[in-house]
């Protein structure tokens, strides 16, 4: 067994859709990125890679890449578990934490965790979604990001 942790971090552009976990959330602004800018899959890419000893997601897949411009990051999240199977390794889980004050997270997770098990290929029950908000403190707090943790089990 292996684990890896992963963390990402976009900021705020009100010009933008909002997606996380690979589901669209309905709220004013969405995040800066050159792909969708979806913090919490890139978090699970992250935390996947590394505890396959793999590097990160900015080795693989660069923003300075014109192919990844604008790209769905649930594409970047099925290109990893490529990686991985190639390399030997099954995921056990992932537990990932969503920071941010808004909006609510909480009614978007049955399908976050239903869109990411698929595509990480586990049950919906190993796939862990958490939202906090970081109590109006840090870029969070102020509304200037969001940001998303993850870890991740391998065998």
């Amino acid at each position: 067994m292996r684990v890896g942790l992963g963390y990402d971090v976009h900021r705020i552009d009100p010009d933008r859709e909002l997606w996380l976990g690979g589901v669209k959330i309905d709220a004013d602004f969405g995040l800066l990125g050159h792909s969708d800018a979806d913090v919490l899959i890139h978090a699970i890419c992250d935390a996947l890679l590394g505890a396959a000893c793999l590097r990160d997601i900015g080795y693989h897949f660069p923003d300075t890449d014109s192919r990844y411009a604008g790209i769905d990051s649930k594409q970047l999240l099925a290109e990893v578990v490529l990686m991985l199977e190639r390399a030997g390794y099954t995921i056990g889980n992932v537990d990932a934490t969503v920071c941010c004050q808004q909006p609510k997270i909480s009614p978007y997770v049955p399908i976050m965790q239903k869109t990411l098990s698929a595509l990480l290929r586990v049950p919906d029950g190993n796939v862990s979604i958490k939202a906090t908000t970081t109590e109006h403190l840090g870029f969070t707090g102020r509304g200037e990001g969001i940001s998303a943790y993850a870890i991740a089990l391998i065998n």
